[in-house]
């Protein structure tokens, strides 16, 4: 006795229920998979950056107007990482800024911006030069945070932590140019140990003809509105400061060749004692007599010594 065969399922239903499995199908890719990592992180991932305003207020006519983040949705728990196989990379983080010289004169901008967690922690300083700012103009540019630390929380906001500026005729020269003058003078960043504070300056021949100095450089020390300090004796020499001086060398003639290079220092304390602490943010220098004036930025916290020594100029090699 032959059984009958099973039922076959009717052909209309068939495509109908493969339609449904594709369509779920297309949903769930279209929906995705979260991972940590370079892909979510924007160190390295493929994600479309996003901007988004920044309120800062800014100094001096300086402040940040937007920030710009390789991920979508910034989180601050989470940390910029790479794969295992990877070197670090640049964050992808870009802050936008505008200078505007509300001023008279024709001015250059040394601007720090600081990039920040979500709990105003900074995660990054970065420090760019505006320069031949016009009076009434304004310039805008952009900076990036750079590489940072495999640790370091998500940055959410940046705003301008700190600005200087001097006219532009008495600025320091841009690296890899040489004044008219023949003679590049700057300032470096200095360094602090038990109350004990140096500055080196700096004097470059990057002409085409020799250049003599003999002696100390020339000082006038200035304030935030780039007005005369009374009331600080400049001291040749560091020993009125530190015993047995400061990198002091008898002050006798220097003459550099072209390519050559000369260093002085500045050196002074920070002790505050009776009286009220001065603070100097400028000082005008001139590498000897009728030399033209470059203004820098040391940030002299002299306390209330009222004293600066600076030592006679020597050669680099010494």
């Amino acid at each position: 006795m032959r059984r009958p065969a099973p039922p076959r399922p009717a052909p209309g239903r068939t495509a109908p229920f493969l339609s449904a499995l594709a369509a779920t199908a297309l949903l769930l890719t279209a929906c995705g998979t979260e991972h940590d990592g370079a892909a979510n992180t924007g160190v390295g991932g493929s994600e479309s950056p996003t901007r988004t305003q920044v309120d800062d207020p800014g100094k001096d006519g300086v402040r940040v107007t937007s920030l710009t983040l390789p991920s979508p949705s910034p989180s601050p728990t989470r940390s910029y990482s790479v794969s295992a196989d990877s070197l670090p990379k640049d964050s992808g983080i870009v802050a936008a800024y505008e200078v505007v010289n509300k001023g008279t004169e024709t001015l250059t901008y040394t601007v720090i911006i600081t990039f920040m967690s979500a709990d105003g922690g900074a995660m990054a300083n970065q420090t760019v030069t505006v320069r031949d700012v016009g009076p009434g103009k304004t310039v805008r540019g952009t900076v990036r945070a750079g590489v940072l630390p495999l640790t370091t929380p998500r940055v959410t906001g940046a705003k301008v932590l700190e600005v200087t500026k001097v006219p532009s005729n008495e600025a320091p020269a841009a690296a890899g140019t040489c004044p008219a003058s023949g003679i590049r003078v700057s300032a470096d960043r200095g360094d602090a140990a038990m109350g004990l504070r140096v500055v080196g300056l700096h004097l470059d021949n990057c002409g085409t003809r020799d250049y003599s100095v003999d002696g100390y450089p020339v000082l006038e020390l200035l304030d935030d509105d780039l007005q005369h300090v009374d009331g600080i004796k400049i001291l040749d020499g560091g020993g009125g400061i530190a015993p047995g001086g400061v990198n002091d060398k008898p002050a006798g003639p220097v003459t550099l060749k072209p390519g050559e290079s000369a260093l002085a220092t500045l050196v002074w304390r920070n002790t505050t004692q009776f009286g009220t602490a001065v603070n100097v943010p400028y000082v005008r220098v001139r590498a000897k007599v009728g030399a033209a004036p470059v203004i820098v930025t040391p940030n002299l916290d002299l306390g209330t010594t009222g004293k600066l020594g600076v030592t006679a100029w020597r050669a680099a090699e010494d």
